[in-house]
């Protein structure tokens, strides 16, 4: 592994702005698509890119495998719930509130890896993170101005998203000892095939006129949000290691609020950005927390 430099962080950064500028892509592509036309086609984009790198360097895709029952189960717990359950959410909150509320997968991670892995089980510190985290979400829910009785649950099932993401994330690490490409190309592939029908047959897409912002957005977000950003944080872990890759969890909620207010001029109100600090502040403690005896 090489000593970090200057490229290594404009690479961090630029998958932090990737990742965070999904939130309001989806926005974008909602006032055309709905959420089950958003998440297929995103989830089909996305495939693109990962699968033609598996085809380059000759990594076998093993999505039709005697282990394809697990592929379809992460496909479906970590790509398809969450995208179509973010994508349902965010037609009625703004882009940078969910940006925020995604923000708590790390602390979800700490709480889910205590009890499902043996080798990461919650501390003193730990706790302090989670606790610190998830008061910010709750800060968050009291501002009236953004969070109201005819959008709380859309901002309920986006935190269920982030749940969805670390419970796929647990699964994956039953099928750890083969290649990153190959499970992303898997996962990604199986999405399309469960997604394909139901979107189709609930949705209708060919009966819309879209708009040509959201569909810019929809390819946008298959092809750069999904597929070559996990290429890009494959590229980082191979070369920088997972600690290093982490570091963009801190990233990805500030930028995804900049940009909701550059991109949609969107409202940032004194409790989004105390909630937001919190929330960075918890996952700084329980990434800290890593390195701590347990109790």
């Amino acid at each position: 592994m090489r000593e970090t430099g200057p490229i290594d962080y404009f690479l961090l950064t630029l998958l932090a702005l990737i990742w965070a500028s999904a939130f309001f892509n989806i926005k974008i592509a909602t006032y055309s698509y709905g959420p089950l036309t958003i998440a297929f086609l995103r989830i089909l984009f996305g495939a693109i890119p990962v699968v033609l790198l598996c085809y380059i360097k000759k990594i076998k895709i093993e999505a039709f495998s005697k282990d394809w029952y697990w592929f379809a189960a992460i496909g479906v717990i970590n790509l398809v719930i969450p995208f179509f359950l973010i994508a349902y959410g965010v037609q009625k909150v703004q882009s940078n509130l969910a940006a925020i509320l995604m923000a708590i997968t790390p602390l979800s991670a700490s709480l889910l890896a205590h009890f499902f892995t043996k080798n990461e089980k919650i501390n003193l510190i730990k706790t302090i993170g989670v606790l610190i985290g998830f008061s910010g979400i709750v800060f968050l829910f009291s501002d009236d101005i953004l969070i109201n009785e005819n959008n709380f649950i859309s901002a309920i099932l986006i935190l269920f998203g982030s749940t969805f993401y670390v419970i796929g994330g647990l699964l994956t690490l039953k099928i750890s000892n083969k290649k990153n490409e190959n499970v992303t190309a898997s996962i990604l592939i199986w999405g399309s095939i469960v997604l394909m029908p139901i979107s189709l047959f609930l949705e209708q897409p060919w009966n819309l006129n879209p708009r040509l912002d959201s569909t810019l957005s929809l390819i946008y977000l298959g092809i750069f949000s999904t597929g070559i950003a996990w290429l890009l944080r494959f590229y980082i872990l191979k070369h920088n290691g997972l600690v290093f890759q982490a570091q963009v969890a801190y990233l990805i909620p500030i930028f995804g609020v900049i940009l909701g207010f550059l991109i949609l001029n969107e409202v940032i109100t004194s409790k989004v950005i105390i909630s937001l600090i919190a929330v960075i502040i918890g996952i700084y403690i329980v990434k800290r927390g890593t390195k701590v005896k347990l109790i």
